[in-house]
């Protein structure tokens, strides 16, 4: 008995030893690191910490107070305005220390200009990429890592033009107002949505940031997958397959034969059956004859005919105009008889 209480003494003491061992190795990994502080240890430190940065917002609050026409105090509603946090910035962390525009230049006419100037306004906008660098200063990796050469970042804009730090609700942060932001500029999209057939986007259950990575993404589009089929699959997940008879545009590119944001077309259709067929499938299960003179039979002046050069009456497909009605399965059957998408 007095053996087994050593034994486990012994174990309990070499645990113990090892579980130090992980947390030197976990401080030295965090020093090697250099990771941001989360915060002052005591309280003492945080009160320091809050009064020193309130300090340096003062001189920029002391003329830009509540009378401001833009609201600039609501910061302090935000994740931007937590003092009790070290890595929050003050005013002069993403404005610059700005001495000039506070002491006043000789050289200048009036108040000197911010060193970086977000919204136009008494003082010239600065440069796109400035104002991106500030932000990025901090906000960086993760879902901003392909920012550099980008649609958006090609296009001269920068973080503010969709984001606004000073508000205490950031409407491209918010599922019901994201869209709104997004359509300030992509009106094409905006007038799509309010078509018949469209992605619950008005409802707010989908949104640009659903499918799009607007910092930047290795995909088509700045969609968050590397193609269209894949980003559709997060959702439509039953249309991935794999199926023993694959349709090719289905696997291909869904926006073959889909809009994504929005038809007067269900479902979301970018032409009607048989038409949307007929841009691939050329003729009425074959390619032998052109599908034109035949679609419409004797209305059309067409008469019945056996002559392979003479007009054709109206064929099934043109008549009942609904491919699908025969082949059902559009996406892809795995039916050992279903070679034709029929089951």
């Amino acid at each position: 008995m007095k053996f087994i209480k050593i034994m486990l003494t012994a174990m309990i003491f070499a645990s113990a030893m090892g579980s130090a061992t992980d947390v030197f190795a976990a401080e030295e990994i965090s020093q090697s690191s250099n990771l941001p502080e989360i915060g002052a240890t005591s309280q003492q430190q945080k009160q320091a910490f809050a009064t020193d940065a309130l300090k340096k917002d003062a001189l920029c609050t002391k003329c830009h107070d509540e009378s401001e026409p833009m609201p600039i105090l609501s910061i302090y509603q935000t994740k931007h305005g937590v003092r009790a946090d070290a890595r929050t910035p003050t005013c002069q962390s993403c404005h610059g220390e700005s001495e000039k525009h506070i002491k006043g230049d000789p050289a200048v006419k009036g108040r000197a200009a911010p060193d970086i100037v977000f919204k136009k306004g008494a003082f010239p906008l600065s440069d796109a990429k400035d104002r991106a660098g500030q932000c990025l200063s901090c906000h960086k990796g993760t879902n901003r890592a392909y920012w550099s050469g980008s649609q958006h970042q090609n296009n001269g804009m920068a973080c503010n033009d969709c984001h606004k730090v000073h508000q205490p609700a950031d409407k491209l942060l918010n599922k019901k107002t994201q869209t709104e932001v997004c359509f300030t500029c992509h009106k094409e999209q905006r007038a799509d949505s309010h078509k018949i057939s469209t992605h619950p986007i008005d409802a707010g259950k989908v949104v640009c940031s659903d499918c799009h990575n607007p910092h930047g993404s290795t995909g088509p589009k700045l969609l968050k997958k590397n193609t269209v089929t894949e980003t559709c699959y997060t959702c439509h997940a039953e249309k991935r397959g794999p199926f023993l008879w694959e349709h090719q545009p289905v696997t291909e590119d869904c926006t073959n034969c889909h809009t994504p944001h929005g038809s007067n077309l269900t479902p979301l259709l970018k032409s009607r059956a048989p038409f949307l067929c007929d841009e691939c499938h050329d003729g009425p299960h074959n390619s032998q004859a052109a599908y034109g003179p035949g679609a419409a039979g004797v209305q059309g002046g067409n008469g019945f005919a056996t002559s392979n050069t003479s007009p054709k009456a109206p064929s099934s497909s043109s008549v009942g105009r609904a491919c699908m009605n025969c082949h059902v399965m559009v996406h892809g059957s795995n039916s050992p008889s279903g070679a034709f998408l029929h089951r």
